[in-house]
């Protein structure tokens, strides 16, 4: 994490906190321990001090193996911390400058281990790390990491008082069609609306027996006004900031569309995506599912993407549930909402094992891109993905990308929206609604008509294209 040393180079901060400790162990030690395990992580050095510059300098500890085994077994009694969630590897002693102090490498805490607390009571022993000091946290920050330690997915339940009529029909039509496209041999085109939203986990029994809708299910069909019923908090906010032209800005609570997280994700990624290389389009779909599967629907300030000239901004409300650096790397997964997850990867939108976050950045280094960002708030906790990129260029990579399958897919789910919602157009309408050339718009609907996914039918004025009834 820093280079011991040069110790010298750094001050205490967020992620490093330095203890004297030559009398011994610090009771303030372990409200740093609870800190950066309900934080970011950190290291914690002994036999360091803070000279009057904020500068760090080691002393030489008289016993420091005697302060490990003390270290040790405090931590073990869950009468004074309520989990150890270190190895043996995380604890060492490092001798710096002839001198010799311990260094206690401290990770975040997995959300099931959370809140890590001291002295028996988390309401009056949980900490978190703001700046170089540790603050005892709120009752409410400490509820919220209960409510999230509990249960693995609280968003499969059925929701106490709602009912089916809550979800809205043109969302399920849509997200039916996807999925019948997507897993064509499941047997998903029999089932009648009970049995699918079952199937899908999207309804559940509740203990009288009547089917309600669960949580995932409302978020993902719901309309807005039911959604926000259940969850008061709930918004959904995107707005394109585009150097010249009309903005475009799209609110849940607008009343002239559902307001659903499905809903949402097809028009925020056709308006993200529509011109983008294949590759960026599939990361960049990537990123808002994990912003939505991922979101925290009871916390404050909802879901905000942003979209600017060179640059894409995608906010949720709630904390990283793994540690950012193990997300970075891939191979773990600990998504909030398990329901909306299952529900995004049935259709193939969002991967939810791990690997999305480590894809995201790869095609953005082969993009020769900055790295992409991700930014932690703590008070209110909400996590920001800042992703910095450059337009596309060049007739022949325009051409390479109207050519992808990706895109071809794209348009085609741009089809099938618009008659969803329309009910029927001809192909002119089609091409002048969703800004195509006419040939593209008329390719998309020759793919669609041999899939028997639309139907054309002619009337006194000419051709018009419907969903298969």
């Amino acid at each position: 994490m820093i280079d011991l040393h040069n110790i010298q180079r750094y001050r205490e901060n967020n992620r490093i906190e330095a203890k004297l400790s030559t009398g011994g162990l610090p009771e303030s030690l372990w409200e740093t321990y609870s800190a950066f395990a309900n934080t970011l992580g950190g290291i914690l050095l002994l036999g360091v001090e803070e000279l009057p510059d904020h500068s760090l300098r080691p002393v030489d500890l008289p016993d420091p193996q005697w302060l490990i085994r003390e270290f040790r077994e405090i931590l073990n009694d869950p009468r004074r911390v309520s989990v150890n969630i270190l190895s043996e590897r995380s604890v060492s002693v490092v001798e710096v400058e002839g001198r010799h102090i311990v260094a206690i490498e401290i990770p975040r805490a997995r959300r099931y281990d959370r809140p890590v607390y001291v002295g028996g009571d988390p309401m009056t022993g949980t900490y978190r790390r703001r700046g170089d000091g540790d603050y005892r946290c709120s009752r409410e920050e400490v509820r919220r990491m209960l409510e999230a330690a509990a249960v693995r997915s609280a968003d499969t339940r059925p929701l106490d008082g709602a009912d089916l009529e809550a979800l809205d029909a043109g969302t399920l039509r849509r997200y039916r069609l996807r999925l019948e496209r997507e897993r064509p041999d499941q047997g998903w085109r029999e089932l009648d609306r009970a049995a699918l939203l079952t199937r899908l986990g999207a309804a559940a029994a509740d203990e009288s027996g009547v089917l309600r809708p669960t949580a995932a299910g409302l978020l993902m069909f719901g309309r807005a006004e039911a959604i926000t019923a259940v969850f008061p908090r709930y918004r959904l906010d995107y707005r394109d900031c585009p150097k010249e032209g009309e903005a475009m800005a799209l609110v849940s609570s607008a009343g002239d569309w559902s307001g659903n997280v499905f809903d949402f994700y097809l028009r925020v990624r056709r308006a993200l995506t529509w011109d983008a290389d294949p590759a960026v389009a599939d990361a960049v779909g990537e990123a808002l599912a994990n912003c939505l599967v991922n979101a925290d629907y009871r916390g404050t300030g909802g879901i905000l993407v942003r979209r600017e000239p060179r640059s894409i901004r995608l906010t949720n409300p709630g904390a990283f549930c793994i540690d950012v650096d193990a997300a970075r790397s891939g191979g773990v997964s600990d998504p909030r909402n398990l329901g909306l997850v299952r529900l995004f990867q049935l259709v193939s939108l969002g991967r939810g094992d791990g690997g999305g976050i480590p894809g995201i950045y790869a095609v953005w280094r082969r993009q020769g891109w900055p790295a992409p960002r991700i930014r932690e708030e703590l008070d209110p906790e909400r996590t920001t993905l800042e992703l910095d990129m450059a337009p596309p260029t060049g007739a022949e990579a325009a051409a390479r990308r109207d050519s992808h399958p990706a895109v071809r897919r794209l348009r085609s789910d741009a089809v099938i929206d618009l008659l969803t919602e329309q009910v029927s157009a001809s192909a002119g309408e089609i091409a002048d609604r969703l800004g195509l050339e006419p040939s593209i718009a008329a390719d998309c609907l020759r793919s669609l008509l041999a899939e028997d996914i639309v139907t054309a039918e002619d009337t006194g004025s000419g051709r018009v294209y419907r969903l298969r009834g």
